[in-house]
């Protein structure tokens, strides 16, 4: 071929290019999941140091839903670090959600985590709310908040609070009530919550900050006796004890929820049909009963920018507690039971 004949031709390989350029501009590559073909394999739930019950619930109900199976994995380790990294670095597509806590929003206050709940995942949906519950042994001559902090006062380091090991819920919850009420109970870090619960109904501990379900059982059995729950609201499975706000503490407000967040950089429609399904899941009635008996009950209806405001605001919340508790108190401990 010429040089002239190649000048000659270029025009119309130009043309060629261009025109498939703007084919390729009309009809665009798919995404690799779009929202209308999601999901179209499996749904992994990764679960971190908390329960898998509330996750596995509410597999069930995506399974019948999409007819894709739904596959619930504990990663327990790291405090919530492993979890968080696997699903943080999978595929951003919606096939891979995290069930989220506080205690992911705690240790983010706490300066102890090794993620970014904002920049490193997309929130997806609160699927409930747990409270707490403030519980003493029988032994301890207090019906109410007032009378145990009356009585802490009259007895300075008599008194001692159980939780399930440093820097947790009922850590804080100790030593908000040392902070807010002006008293000194001894915090008594145990490995975990049943441990701290046993020690509590045991009296090696007179008080302990428990999850509404396992409070409750133990108070039904007369082993403890509640005093009030922590959250800002009465909780449904506890509607008789008062809230510590109620109680004279209006800062006092410590709820616990679970909820599911998505890598970031999900597209917002898929973010949207996992939101849209999972709150059909929690207002079914045999899903909230479910969920009820384990702890969990049924949140407001939050779209996925408010589940972002929720959580920004529940490291907030938690940020302004640690402050005023004090960090260093928060992290220095004793032997764990």
């Amino acid at each position: 071929m010429t040089a002239s004949s190649a000048r000659a031709r270029r025009p119309s390989l130009v043309f060629a290019m261009t025109t498939i350029a703007v084919a390729l501009a009309a009809y665009p590559s798919p995404d690799p999941v779009r929202a209308q073909d999601f999901p179209n394999r499996p749904i992994k739930l990764i679960v971190g140091p908390s329960p898998d019950v509330f996750s596995r619930i509410i597999a069930e109900h995506l399974q019948q839903a999409w007819g894709q199976p739904v596959v619930v994995e504990p990663r327990p380790g790291g405090g919530g670090k492993l979890a968080a990294a696997a699903v943080a670095g999978a595929e951003p597509d919606g096939h891979t959600l995290l069930f989220a806590t506080p205690t992911y929003t705690l240790n983010a206050a706490m300066k102890l985590a090794s993620y970014d709940l904002v920049k490193e995942f997309e929130p997806v949906s609160i699927i409930g709310v747990i409270s707490y519950a403030l519980v003493v042994h029988p032994s301890v001559p207090a019906r109410s908040v007032a009378e145990l902090v009356a009585l802490a006062k009259a007895r300075p380091g008599a008194l001692n609070c159980a939780s399930a090991g440093i820097g947790t819920v009922p850590h804080l919850a100790c030593e908000t009530l040392n902070k807010s009420a002006g008293v000194n109970v001894v915090h008594v870090p145990y490995r975990d919550v049943n441990s701290a619960m046993m020690g509590t109904v045991g009296g090696t501990v007179q008080m302990f900050v428990a999850v509404s379900t396992v409070a409750r059982a133990q108070i039904l059995s007369g082993t403890v006796r509640g005093l009030a729950v922590t959250t800002a609201q009465r909780s449904t499975l506890l509607a008789d004890l008062p809230t510590m706000v109620e109680s004279g503490y209006p800062d006092f407000v410590m709820p616990g929820w679970g909820g599911f967040l998505a890598p970031a950089n999900t597209p917002k429609e898929i973010v949207q049909k996992l939101n849209g399904e999972m709150r059909r899941a929690v207002l079914k009635p045999d899903v909230q009963q479910r969920l009820l008996t384990v702890g969990m009950e049924t949140p407001p209806a939050y779209a996925p920018a408010q589940v972002g405001d929720f959580i920004r605001n529940d490291v907030a919340r938690w940020t302004q507690l640690v402050e005023a508790v004090g960090l260093e108190k928060l992290r220095e401990g004793s032997t764990a039971q």
